[in-house]
């Protein structure tokens, strides 16, 4: 029993002496200069680890010595798992109050993407289909960007700037593998060079921790800005399979690592592993079953839902394979995923089991309406103009933005005629006549007619094609044509066989 106690009171002294360490090497690093802090935090337990630690070593500086600002951004992705992005937001919401209170130089920063850039404006917009592997559109766009964006500023404006991560080597072997790299670009102790950015650099205070350091720091330290560690861990345990996620037992015993965060709509893995597991785990998040019903409806295999041209109208061969290439939604298609998403949001909102503070549940927002109401018209010649339509027929409630153009002459009734009188339903040719009206419509009143054949050209290519089979027939014969050229690049070839090609290229 002694020895138990003893050995327990050793680790204990470990634990506080290794935090010690690190409070004092970041009291240094923060004093050695007057470069800003950019701290990484998503909510997790690793960034919440991470800047309790830094909080709890700059709060032991007297105020007049806290002169570097440290600022704390987080990156909305808004379409971020509910429960986690309103933790998140709370989480802010005190980190800012008691920054205040304690004098502290801690500035929470809330990131979103671009306009452009959001999930929905890309997907449902453009007519991207949801993320793969080879084709990973999203975390550029959702996560990267707003990110670099924000360090750039800062850097820019006081000359460099230092992004303090809780990454750790025991996360993945793609993590360590990073961690490393940066760790071999060392430019100075603590510090390595930013991979992308020249004017900054990495601070990874607790790269060496494992999961259950981590858990033990969270459990054994309060949190600075008052929101409970405790229940983080209860987040985390709501988000395994088996509701079990326990401290350090033994070396068997599994932590709460793998319980992994993120996008809701994430189709880059097999399944939304944290927010079934919540479901499952709690009777209170039930409401999010259309979420996650949504969410796995975005996995399926959508060929049958895209065109077979690519968004610019070409085509293109699959690899050894006599199939095209599919490419972006359909318009039916986008239309069947906006009214998909507002049921979801309207489903959520009036269900009786739907938490108070999500009530007002947004799953889009009226700027991403508006921006995909914008491409659908502007840039895809779209002028049914759905997007007011889908929204009255979904929520029975008026769109709230007017007419997005008040002289179009074209209304319900005159495309009813074009497309099934004059087209006899046959969509693309509707497509193209459609298109080809609204371009001249456009340019019928311009001084300036620059880009105008131009604009003609690409409508005219993305209708060149009456169905699949043409374009599938096209797209082999070039694959044909290519490979005939390639042979009489060929110096080997014989003169009666180039005579033979060139004769075929007649033909």
């Amino acid at each position: 029993m002694n020895s138990m106690k003893n050995e327990k009171n050793l680790l204990k002294e470990q634990f506080s002496k290794t935090i010690e360490d690190h409070k004092k090497e970041i009291q240094f690093l923060y004093k050695s200069d007057s470069i800003p802090w950019v701290l990484g935090y998503s909510g997790g337990k690793d960034s919440t680890a991470i800047v309790q630690l830094i909080w709890n070593a700059i709060s032991d500086l007297p105020v007049q010595e806290r002169t570097k600002r440290i600022y704390v951004i987080t990156t909305d992705t808004l379409v971020e798992n509910p429960v986690v992005s309103g933790w998140v937001r709370t989480s802010l919401k005190r980190m800012q109050e008691q920054a205040i209170i304690d004098e502290m130089p801690i500035e929470p920063v809330h990131l979103t993407p671009e306009l452009v850039d959001t999930f929905w404006v890309n997907l449902i917009g453009k007519g991207y289909p949801s993320p793969r592997p080879k084709f990973r559109w999203c975390t550029e766009r959702l996560k990267i960007r707003p990110v670099d964006k924000f360090i750039r500023n800062v850097a820019g404006t006081h000359g460099e700037a230092i992004v303090v991560l809780g990454t750790r080597k025991a996360e993945s072997a793609g993590r360590a593998a990073r961690l490393k790299k940066y760790e071999e670009m060392g430019r100075r102790d603590f510090l390595s060079n930013h991979t992308s950015i020249e004017s900054a650099f990495v601070y990874a205070p607790i790269s060496d921790w494992s999961n259950d350091d981590v858990w033990l720091y969270l459990m054994q330290v309060s949190n600075p800005w008052n929101n409970p560690n405790k229940d983080l861990l209860t987040m985390y345990q709501g988000a395994t399979s088996d509701g079990e996620c326990p401290l350090v037992v033994d070396t068997t015993t599994p932590s709460c690592g793998s319980s992994r965060f993120g996008c809701w709509v994430c189709t880059l893995v097999d399944e939304d592993k944290s927010m079934t597991a919540m479901i499952q785990n709690d009777d209170e998040k039930t409401w999010m079953l259309p979420l996650l019903k949504l969410r796995n409806e975005l996995d399926e295999h959508d060929h049958d839902k895209r065109e077979f041209k690519r968004l610019n109208g070409g085509v293109m061969l699959k690899h050894n394979v006599d199939e095209l290439v599919p490419g972006p939604y359909t318009q039916h298609s986008r239309a069947q995923w906006l009214k998909k998403l507002l049921s979801v949001q309207e489903a959520i909102r009036s269900n009786p089991e739907t938490p108070e503070f999500m009530s007002e549940f947004e799953i889009i927002t009226l700027d991403e309406l508006n921006e995909i109401r914008r491409i659908w018209i502007n840039e895809k010649y779209e002028i049914e103009d759905l997007v007011p339509k889908i929204y009255e027929e979904i929520t029975g409630r008026e769109f709230p933005v007017q007419s997005f153009d008040q002289s179009q002459p074209y209304g319900e009734a005159e495309l009813k005629i074009l497309k099934n009188d004059v087209c006899k339903g046959n969509e693309i040719r509707f497509s193209l006549l459609r298109n080809l009206l609204e371009i001249e419509r456009r340019y019928r009143s311009s001084r300036r007619r620059a880009g105008l054949l131009d604009k003609l050209e690409d409508a005219l290519k993305k209708g060149a094609f009456e169905n699949e089979n043409e374009a599938l027939e096209f797209a082999i014969r070039r694959r044909d044509n290519k490979q005939k050229l390639e042979k009489i690049r060929d110096r080997d070839t014989d003169i009666h066989e180039f005579q033979s090609i060139v004769s075929e290229f007649k033909n």
